[in-house]
């Protein structure tokens, strides 16, 4: 026979209990009460039995008693010297730990450092450069003179800015960590594994500049030549007829030019040339990649594509890349740009320190 009644609470049974008991029953009786409403897994014989006898000596009750328990072993006392401890080695083990607390196990310890004080274990990140208190100051006046005009201006020194830099290109790129993930049980026996590569020697240097719109110029330098102030400048003028171009009036309305303080950026003619251009040249601190959109965007995004792939010559990697960047529709590269906007306002919140995302 199917329980009329299921899930029902203990108390609920208990009180059935109580009733009957007062009625007279038996406790066979009663048991077979409850198995024929509640189903025969309700409560077994035995404990229907313990139950009368407890009725009948008096209870009322039908609620489970609140027990005492062992005493906590964890006092804010306890917590207070762990915490101390903590301060002492922020790269403790548990094992370390322990030996100053021998009386208290491995797992309170975790529950007390990771639950109580809130601590958790990260790892050390990498950063182009530990930044002083003056590179810290640099990239805080950079980043508010950028805030206010964009307060400004808005929109249109977005639209007004021209950025570039250079990058190398590998002939044989290994496959990245992300790519090389796949969804599988935790406790498969078969985990994806992958060989080291060494990185190739063959490579290629490629200079892109680009706006809101697109990409303005895409260079690759000649094999055996270095980028000097000559070259640089011979680019910039590459660049300035490309813009003449492919943004018609964007010259006349002014350019707003950022790109990083590499010596061949920052030299003397490089800087007259940009003069005589009557270029907006932005100010952009030193050792500031994560300001550059270059960085934290294009070149960061095409290095993802480039994962796994393989290049036989100096063409075949020019078409593909050049392909590539052509390929990027116009809401791609404004993105990039407009990051800028929070990107500036976090490192200006965090004191001038490195910007993440």
């Amino acid at each position: 026979m199917c329980a009329a009644i299921e899930n029902t609470a203990k108390c609920e049974v208990r009180a059935v209990i109580r009733f009957f008991t007062a009625k007279g029953y038996s406790a066979a009786a009663i048991h077979r009460e409850l198995c024929a409403v509640y189903g025969p897994q309700v409560m077994s014989e035995g404990v229907v039995r313990e139950w009368v006898r407890l009725f009948k000596s008096g209870r009322e009750n039908v609620h489970d008693e609140e027990r005492s328990g062992r005493p906590s072993l964890v006092t804010d006392e306890l917590v207070q010297t762990v915490d101390a401890k903590v301060r002492e080695n922020r790269r403790f083990t548990m094992a370390e730990l322990s030996t100053d607390f021998p009386q208290i196990s491995k797992t309170l310890l975790y529950e007390i450092v990771t639950a109580r004080l809130g601590y958790r274990k990260l790892c050390a990140r990498w950063v182009p450069k530990i930044l002083t208190d003056h590179h810290k100051t640099q990239r805080m006046a950079s980043a508010l003179d950028f805030l206010s005009r964009y307060a400004d201006e808005g929109e249109p020194l977005l639209n007004r800015i021209v950025t570039g830099d250079e990058t190398w290109i590998k002939y044989v790129n290994p496959e990245t960590k992300e790519q090389s993930k796949m969804w599988a049980h935790s406790d498969s026996p078969t985990k994806p594994k992958k060989a080291r590569q060494d990185f190739s020697a063959r490579k290629l240097m490629a200079t892109v500049f680009w706006d809101a719109k697109g990409v303005l110029l895409v260079e690759f330098m000649e094999r055996g030549t270095t980028i000097n102030q000559d070259v640089y400048c011979e680019t910039l003028k590459t660049l300035r007829r490309a813009i003449q171009n492919k943004r018609r009036g964007m010259l006349t309305s002014g350019i707003v030019f950022l790109h990083d303080n590499a010596r061949p950026h920052s030299a003397c003619r490089t800087t007259a040339l940009l003069k005589s251009f009557k270029w907006d040249v932005f100010n952009h601190p030193p050792y500031s990649p994560d300001l550059a959109p270059s960085d934290y965007h294009l070149f960061m995004h095409m290095k993802k594509w480039l994962g796994s792939q393989r290049f036989d010559d100096d063409e075949e990697l020019k078409d593909a890349v050049t392909g590539w960047l052509k390929a990027q529709a116009g809401d791609f590269y404004a993105e990039g740009i407009s990051k800028l906007v929070k990107r500036y306002d976090k490192c200006l919140n965090r004191d001038g320190d490195y910007v993440e995302k």
